[in-house]
């Protein structure tokens, strides 16, 4: 994690409750609503709701309106989580709307970074891959929309664990 990440998470660590995260992918069917619907989760479990709100949208608008990719969707029913976000195209009113702008890889963040309203804006975007923990040969979370099912779990595992150091680097 760099240092930039690292204070900004410190900052909201201390900061006022509820904390606001957008997890932001291409699509908004894949790699970002299973972010929220993990998030979601571990914030549930830990009785933790009220101190979150949790969302996620697309740069693109190719799916705004559907449901995340059947795919997924079955793929993190198999760990208990259902994905029943609604896709939708990220707006620069999000800046303002959220705490923390998560990207699932280099391209999300440039894409984030040119909708950025204000340097202040740009500043609360991040990579998702900053808190993955797990020994894995990716500094991104790939978008499993052309794999098989081992793409899916791939990111479902990444995910997993970037979301749970996130809760814990927030909570501490």
């Amino acid at each position: 994690m760099n240092k930039k990440t690292h204070e900004l998470i410190a900052r909201l660590a201390v900061a006022k409750r509820p904390v606001k995260i957008l997890f932001v992918c291409l699509g908004n069917i894949c790699r970002s609503p299973a972010a929220e619907g993990i998030m979601q989760a571990l914030v549930d479990e830990k009785g933790l709701s009220a101190h979150f709100v949790i969302d996620s949208a697309g740069t693109g608008n190719y799916h705004i309106g559907d449901l995340p990719d059947h795919r997924m969707r079955i793929h993190a029913r198999r760990r208990g989580i259902e994905l029943t976000h609604i896709c939708r195209q990220v707006r620069e009113s999000d800046f303002d709307n959220f705490d923390l702008v998560i990207a699932m890889d280099v391209s999300n963040e440039r894409d984030l970074r040119r909708i950025a309203p204000t340097i202040e804006a740009e500043d609360k975007i991040v990579q998702m891959a900053d808190f993955i923990s797990m020994a894995t040969k990716y500094d991104y979370i790939p978008d499993p929309y052309y794999e098989g099912a081992e793409g899916f779990e791939l990111v479902l595992d990444l995910l997993q664990d970037a979301c749970a150091n996130l809760l814990r680097r927030l909570m501490a």
